[in-house]
């Protein structure tokens, strides 16, 4: 009988042994698991826009965004243009992901008939565990052709296929700093080929603020501000500011935002003319983005 007693002692002794050292195998796992994960930001906005301005999000790879972009006419027009319901400009665009890090992008706006293409890299992607990166780093690129019949608009100056172009350059640094704001700063130069006079210059160089500030589950305010670093003073034209509202429903996500721009890309609100905030020369608009599956994933 003690010799039963003693085998089954000791075996209970080796089983507290083995259950104590597997508990600390455990532990030694799930400290090595996060020391070695990746995690990545991800739904840092919506969409890769945020409302004029590119944002630090990309689209997964194989996926085409649809977007249709809708701005009215000034609100100062008063009860007789409907505040302006009775005029509107558009763009629509088709983005398409390439890679996890690659997208690229083309639209047409009826505003100068314009058309644009852009191509947008991330360089560095925020995330923490193996690699502990604070922020986003994204570049675009971008191009835009001006359709009309006239775009010089100067007499004497004959119009050419070069003087339709302009283009632009712009990083993107961005944080999600928690799961309800993200914020970025976007240098950026936007050059024309041709400029309406001496006091316009070619080269524009830009800084962009945008934000996002999440409410609920599908409900979250954003805004875009872009300021003109070397726009000559005389030139009475104000710098695009936009502020708006993000409503997510299933596969798409509706915006609905006042901006002072008429441009909806980056050539077009940073160096076109725009309105001025105090005196009610803003207008009303929505964004419709519906993204689509157009590649299948590699399980």
């Amino acid at each position: 009988m003690k010799r039963i007693i003693r085998i089954a002692s000791f075996l209970l002794i080796l089983s507290a042994a083995a259950s104590a050292q597997n508990g600390q195998d455990g532990s030694l796992l799930s400290l090595l698991d996060e020391q070695f994960s990746l995690d990545r930001t991800t739904n840092a906005f919506k969409s890769p826009r945020v409302i004029n301005t590119h944002s630090m999000e990309m689209l997964a790879p194989g996926t085409m965004d649809f977007r249709i972009l809708h701005r009215f006419g000034d609100v100062s027009r008063g009860g007789y243009e409907l505040f302006g319901l009775d005029q509107a400009s558009m763009r629509l665009g088709f983005d398409f992901g390439i890679t996890p890090n690659l997208m690229a992008g083309f639209g047409r706006s009826t505003s100068k008939k314009e058309t644009d293409a852009f191509v947008k890299y991330r360089i560095l992607w925020q995330s923490k565990g193996r690699r502990n990166i604070p922020f986003s780093l994204i570049w675009v690129s971008g191009m835009t052709i001006n359709g009309l019949h006239d775009p010089v608009g100067i007499e004497g100056v004959a119009t050419t296929f070069g003087r339709r172009l302009g283009y632009y350059h712009e990083v993107i640094i961005g944080r999600k700093f928690s799961e309800r704001l993200t914020l970025q700063l976007s240098p950026t130069l936007v050059h024309n080929n041709i400029v309406a006079n001496i006091l316009v210059p070619n080269d524009l160089f830009a800084v962009g603020f945008g934000g996002r500030f999440k409410f609920t589950k599908r409900l979250a305010l954003v805004w875009d501000y872009t300021y003109a670093i070397n726009r000559f003073p005389a030139n009475l034209n104000y710098n695009p500011l936009s502020l708006g509202v993000d409503i997510e429903t299933g596969g798409h996500v509706f915006q609905l935002h006042f901006s002072n721009a008429v441009g909806m890309n980056e050539r077009a609100y940073i160096t076109d003319e725009n309105g001025n905030w105090l005196k009610g020369q803003i207008r009303f608009g929505f964004n419709l983005s519906r993204v689509f599956q157009i590649v299948k994933r590699k399980i």
